[in-house]
């Protein structure tokens, strides 16, 4: 089975009266004739803040600004040459700060278009379009069949991710210790990591929260969402990587902690996990995602 793995960013813009601004696929696309939200994949070492911005000029001719982060999804989809394709959407809330509304020019979409809600029911919608817009879609997602066998491409890799900010109730803090050889050794970190293909970003981090630390956690919210470009990181063995990594870092409650150790399907990257105070947590080392999750959080 041919695969293909992406990550996007898409608007929810609406204008005074209530009205949605929405966009037609063209024939260059997947999907010719399907509507979307405006928006479109992120470029390697872009941050996804940008692009949400680049691509609603590019397809509307309108300026925006973000006003908020309203999701993070993940999907699949069967193309044309019978590929699947596994895609990361991170969705906006935006606000039009200027521009003339116009289709796009020679691109993937053909009409820009502000649409009521019923018009909206009306239109055949791309599933994520419709769960976000709360449209009735009533073909069944497509899943896998098994477990897919991914082999890291030559070349720039982009990896999307899930993180938690994970508390008990006595306001302790769990984090992991990146281990020696990886990207930011010594430094502690969120637990999470990369989402596997067909894996949803709440799937992934309940995985990985229990490979890093052997907790079992419920998300209480999303907090935001971070990348980080180095393309002169080394990896473990010594090669420079020239990841782009996407993360979405979620709010996650352990309502029944246990002792934090690491679990050998973690693999090499951590070194021990931890239960820390907010006091122990400022005299350490802190990766940016875990200042930033901490100072998002007070």
């Amino acid at each position: 089975m041919k695969i293909r793995r992406r990550a996007a960013a898409y608007g929810v813009c609406r204008s005074s009266d209530g009205r949605v601004l929405i966009t037609r696929a063209s024939e260059a696309a997947a999907f010719p004739g399907v509507w979307s939200l405006p928006g479109g994949g992120i470029d390697h070492g872009e941050n996804p803040d940008d692009t949400i911005v680049r691509e609603f000029t590019e397809e509307t001719g309108l300026a925006v600004r973000v006003t908020g982060l309203r999701a993070v999804l993940s999907d699949l989809a069967r193309l044309p040459d019978d590929s699947v394709e596994h895609t990361d959407r991170i969705i906006y809330d935006v606000a039009v700060t200027g521009g003339d509304l116009r289709p796009e020019l020679d691109g993937t979409s053909d009409i820009a278009e502000w649409a009521d809600p019923e018009q909206v029911a009306t239109r055949p919608l791309l599933r994520f379009t419709a769960g976000v817009l709360g449209v009735r879609f009533d073909d069944p997602a497509l899943e896998l069949d098994g477990p897919v066998d991914i082999t890291r491409p030559d070349g720039p890799v982009q990896r999307f991710g899930a993180y938690a900010l994970a508390t008990d109730p006595a306001g302790r803090i769990l984090l992991t210790r990146i281990a020696d050889g990886y990207p930011g050794a010594g430094q502690w970190h969120l637990p999470g990591g990369g989402t596997d293909f067909g894996e949803t970003p709440e799937t992934a981090l309940a995985r990985e929260l229990y490979e890093e630390t052997s907790q079992h956690g419920r998300i209480t919210g999303l907090l935001g969402v971070s990348h980080r470009y180095d393309p002169a990181a080394l990896g473990p063995e010594g090669v420079p990587m020239d990841w782009h990594v996407i993360r979405a870092f979620y709010q996650v409650t352990v309502d029944a902690p246990t002792a934090a150790t690491v679990t050998e399907a973690a693999g090499g990257s951590t070194a021990e996990a931890a239960w820390l105070t907010p006091a122990e947590v400022a005299t350490l080392p802190l990766t940016e995602l875990s200042r930033e999750a901490l100072r998002r959080t007070g």
